[in-house]
C-alpha cells in the first residue's frame, strides 16, 4: 500500500489578512514535496483548510492508497474527524470539499500534531505571506 504522510499550515497575518499555505509530503521518511503558497486575504481557519485540500488533492496525484496528514490546528482536526461540527458558513464549503476528497483513500488519519512537531510547514506557510508583500 502506498502511504504518503504530509504536514500541514495555513497562516494569516490580520485574520482576515495576507496568507498562505505550508504544506510538506513525506513518503518513506523523505521529503518529495514541499509547498509554500500565497492565497490571498483570508482567515487563518481558512488557510488551514486550504492546506488540507491542497494535500489531499496532491495524494490523489501521487496515487496514495493511505494518508496521514498531521496539523497543528486543534479545530480542523477535530471537525475533520467530527469531534466539533463546523458552524462557520464561510469554512462550510472547504469542510464539505475536504471530505469528498477524503473518500478516494482506502486509509487516511488526520492527527493533531504540537506547534513545534510542525515548524517546516509553519515555515513555508509564513514564508509564502512574506513573499506576497508586493501583491
Amino acid at each position: 500500500m502506498k502511504e504518503i504522510e504530509i504536514y500541514i499550515d495555513g497562516a494569516s497575518k490580520g485574520n482576515p489578512g495576507p496568507s498562505g499555505i505550508g504544506v510538506i509530503i513525506c513518503q518513506e521518511g523523505r521529503v518529495i514535496k514541499n509547498v509554500s503558497s500565497y492565497i490571498g486575504q483570508v482567515t487563518n481557519n481558512t488557510a488551514e483548510y486550504i492546506a488540507l485540500i491542497y494535500a489531499l488533492k496532491a495524494g490523489l496525484i501521487l496515487r496514495a492508497e493511505s494518508l496521514k496528514i498531521k496539523s497543528d490546528s486543534q479545530l480542523l482536526v477535530r471537525q475533520i474527524n467530527r469531534v466539533y461540527k463546523v458552524k462557520n458558513p464561510r469554512i462550510l464549503p472547504l469542510y464539505n470539499k475536504a471530505k469528498y476528497l477524503l473518500k478516494a483513500f482506502k486509509e487516511v488519519e488526520v492527527s493533531y500534531i504540537s506547534r513545534e512537531n510542525n515548524r517546516g510547514a509553519d515555515k513555508l506557510a509564513n514564508k509564502a505571506v512574506k513573499g506576497s508583500s508586493g501583491r
